[in-house]
């Protein structure tokens, strides 16, 4: 028995690679999880914890904000809630008619049969629809989370939900031990808000740094060409970063990249981050998708796909590329942060040889156009000079002893 405590990315994805390395034959997941396909068949067992819900109190909280019996709502939770919901709607249906109980999405047992009519699965949960109906149709109540909540420490699980509802219906959040509810309209409004103007960063960049977020996770290798295709499409310059977690101090190191786009699993494309702590934005994959794909529905019609696996071809939301000759190519269209006119894009397949990049200068000379040495020859500060031949040639001297903190000439203070 082997206890993986640290992880390379986020601890909410299951450590295959960890068990990998000790050579384990099955894992145990303890705690908060996004529940994605891990990239290697591995039997995993999850304890997700047992948080205590006042159910009397939830209740009370549920019809005050649900006055209309036949209203179609779906009860959802945070992890350590879920196994109360069906509790609660025992409580709640001889009443309400049209009530939808949601059930963590965990991997079914090697061998059983999946349920028939097979249920829906989004947002890492299963719900089991009626033939017919479509999850648009409820309106939401979330047991879980806690009085104190904001949006700079908003739970990544639940900003996964506020994001992809249907807008137009009602979302509640219930705090599990005083039933007290809040109305999440306002802060969904300002989450959709944060991701529009996200995307239009993502329009005006010219460099784009893919920052690999996983290996864990199936089909990462598939996203990670889809998004540089993306980029390519659009005439954008990327590069992939594997640099573990990002950190402001790690993402600091490529000041050339105009926008970052994390590649992980749907909690840890949409943790929690500083505020003002990144000097470029972090962006999710659908973002790149809506900026760099002119066949993405418009703002307020496309879903908000939370994990990059529903960009992929095989997934029902896949859009895939107009052709070189489309005219949604040439489609105008002017920023909204600068207020400039956008070229529109060289469109470049993926197989060009012409991706070599090479630019004719007057002098007949070829050199390559790198945007990262456009972006050095543009500093104050490109370096040290060598100045070869330029300094005098002195003797050796000696120099200081001892260390950093207290050097020998320095005295005893």
């Amino acid at each position: 028995m082997f206890i993986l405590g640290d992880t390379a990315y986020g601890s909410c994805c299951v450590d295959v690679l960890g068990a990998e390395q000790a050579g384990a034959q099955a894992l145990v997941h303890f705690g908060p999880a996004c529940l994605s396909p891990p990239a290697r068949p591995l039997p995993v067992a999850f304890v997700l914890g047992q948080r205590s819900v006042h159910l009397e109190l939830c209740a009370k909280a549920f019809e005050a904000q649900n006055p209309d019996p036949k209203a179609p709502v779906v009860l959802l939770s945070e992890p350590a809630c879920a196994h109360a919901l069906e509790a609660l709607a025992t409580l709640l249906r001889p009443r309400y008619l049209d009530l939808l109980v949601s059930s963590p999405a965990l991997p079914l047992p090697v061998g059983s049969c999946s349920p028939e009519p097979e249920p829906l699965e989004r947002f890492g949960r299963r719900f089991p629809l009626a033939p017919g109906r479509c999850l648009e149709e409820y309106g939401a109540f979330y047991v879980g989370g806690s009085e104190a909540s904001t949006d700079l420490d908003l739970d990544p699980d639940l900003s996964r939900l506020l994001l992809g509802w249907a807008p137009g219906q009602p979302f509640f959040t219930c705090c599990p031990d005083t039933g007290q509810t809040q109305d999440e309209g306002v802060r969904a409004g300002r989450l959709r808000a944060r991701r529009h103007y996200l995307v239009e960063r993502a329009r005006d960049a010219r460099v784009v740094g893919l920052l690999a977020g996983t290996l864990g996770v199936a089909r990462h290798r598939e996203a990670l060409s889809h998004l540089r295709n993306l980029a390519q499409a659009a005439g954008k310059r990327s590069y992939v970063l594997a640099l573990g977690r990002p950190t402001p101090p790690k993402l600091a190191n490529f000041p050339e990249m105009d926008v970052f786009v994390l590649l992980a699993c749907p909690l840890g494309a949409l943790a929690p981050q500083p505020s003002g702590g990144f000097f470029r934005p972090v962006l999710a994959p659908c973002e790149l998708e809506a900026a760099c794909n002119p066949a993405w529905p418009p703002s307020g019609l496309a879903p908000y796909l939370t994990h990059y696996a529903d960009l992929l071809p095989g997934s029902p939301f896949h859009v895939p590329l107009p052709p070189p000759d489309s005219e949604l190519w040439d489609t105008p269209d002017v920023s909204l942060i600068t207020g400039e006119l956008r070229p529109p894009p060289v469109w470049k397949p993926s197989n060009d040889p012409g991706c070599l990049a090479l630019t004719l200068r007057p002098q007949l000379e070829l050199a390559e156009s790198s945007p990262a040495a456009s972006f050095l020859s543009s500093r104050s500060w490109q370096g040290l000079q060598p100045r070869l031949g330029q300094t005098p040639v002195t003797g050796a001297v000696s120099g200081r002893r001892g260390i950093a903190i207290a050097y020998e000439d320095e005295g005893g203070s």
